[in-house]
């Protein structure tokens, strides 16, 4: 929120003259603002252009083609991404301790300046909202849609439950409404699917959410991992200029992510590559 603030200044007061009576000060113009001085509006996030029969449109990665593109990724651009799981049938387990958060891991983000975005639940966002909004309020990330339930847009998907296909849009939906009660403001048009599953069908069926689908080109392998320099070498080893790194911000089923991130992130920083949110990439 921009908050803006105007004082008014009285200036006045005498000059003393070498035995003389002081001259009247001159008057003060009143400062204008020019018209360009005005606040932009916020940019729109870019997005991709509906598929054949208004499916919804695929991202993995920055295109490598020639023209701006290849310029850009010359310049050794990636995008980290942060998958925030938790399916809508987990909250006796959160009761019972089970963390599917991550504060040390977003903290260290922090003080590394990682831009980065998040998909994130909206079963996350209500089990932790003061974390969803510390998130969606940080210029540093942008908060994108994981589904509501975190069940599964195609049969025989790692063992999820599956989302009926006249329900689909509507859990998107409500994904983002559970972001807007928590307060996350950095919201982006964007959806990942619950195990990077779909098909066809589940295209068509989110065509009326209007959201760009985000896959990625490089997996971490951060899920249920335990040793954090393989993750950090599986990253290292398939990151190439334009890619989009899928990683994971639940403490439970991702123990090591942060302990990789420290040593990606200067790794490939003295590599010359720059991180980047998601709607950055997609730009190119």
């Amino acid at each position: 929120m921009t908050v803006l603030m105007a004082a008014g200044v009285v200036i006045g007061g005498a000059l003393a003259g070498c035995g003389g009576a002081a001259p009247a000060p001159a008057p003060v113009p009143t400062p204008t603002s020019p018209a360009s001085a005005a606040p932009a509006p916020p940019k729109k996030p870019p997005t991709m252009a509906p598929g054949p029969a208004g499916r919804t449109p695929v991202f993995e990665r920055r295109p490598t083609g020639g023209g701006a593109a290849a310029k850009d990724a010359a310049e050794k651009v990636v995008a980290l991404t942060f998958d925030a799981d938790m399916t809508a049938d987990q909250g006796a387990r959160a009761k019972a301790g089970e963390r599917f958060d991550n504060p040390e891991l977003i903290a260290l983000l922090r003080r590394l300046k990682v831009p980065s975005t998040v998909f994130m639940t909206g079963r996350w966002a209500e089990e932790y909202p003061a974390q969803a909004k510390g998130i969606g309020t940080d210029g540093l990330f942008e908060v994108a849609n994981h589904s509501y339930s975190h069940y599964a847009f195609t049969a025989d998907c790692y063992g999820l439950p599956v989302v009926a296909k006249d329900a689909m849009t509507h859990d998107v939906e409500r994904a983002f409404s559970a972001f807007r009660q928590a307060g996350v403001r950095n919201v982006v048009p964007y959806f990942r699917f619950p195990g990077g599953c779909y098909d066809d069908a589940a295209l068509r069926a989110l065509g009326p959410a209007n959201v760009t689908a985000v896959q990625w080109d490089v997996v971490s392998g951060d899920a249920f991992a335990t040793d954090a320099g393989a993750v950090a070498e599986q990253v290292l080893d398939g990151v190439r200029p334009g890619s989009l790194v899928v990683m994971h911000c639940t403490r439970s089923a991702a123990p090591v992510t942060a302990e990789a991130i420290s040593r990606i992130v200067p790794e490939l920083r003295k590599r010359g590559y720059r991180f980047v949110k998601v709607s950055e990439l997609m730009e190119g």
